[in-house]
């Protein structure tokens, strides 16, 4: 059973990256297919990763520019 879940945890995520990226890649050469592909992956990662910061900060402050000036104005402060 074991196998099984993880089976269907590798499928749910080829799902979610079809359905959010294009069940195709335009590349017409094998290296450049996969680079396409590797790039799809990452950026579903990154998704992902923003989407868990959101939900763990409950706020989106970090994704503004707002966000980066009072996180750098606070690491600047504790600076001696």
């Amino acid at each position: 059973m074991e196998h099984y879940h993880k089976r269907s945890n590798v499928e749910s995520t080829f799902g979610a990256i079809k359905k959010k990226f294009g069940e195709s890649v335009k590349s017409k050469n094998r290296v450049a297919q996969e680079n396409e592909l590797l790039c799809k992956i990452i950026a579903y990662n990154i998704t992902v990763l923003i989407h868990e910061m959101i939900q763990l900060n409950g706020n989106s402050d970090f994704l503004s520019f707002n966000g980066l000036q009072k996180e750098v104005s606070k690491v600047s402060l504790d600076s001696p």
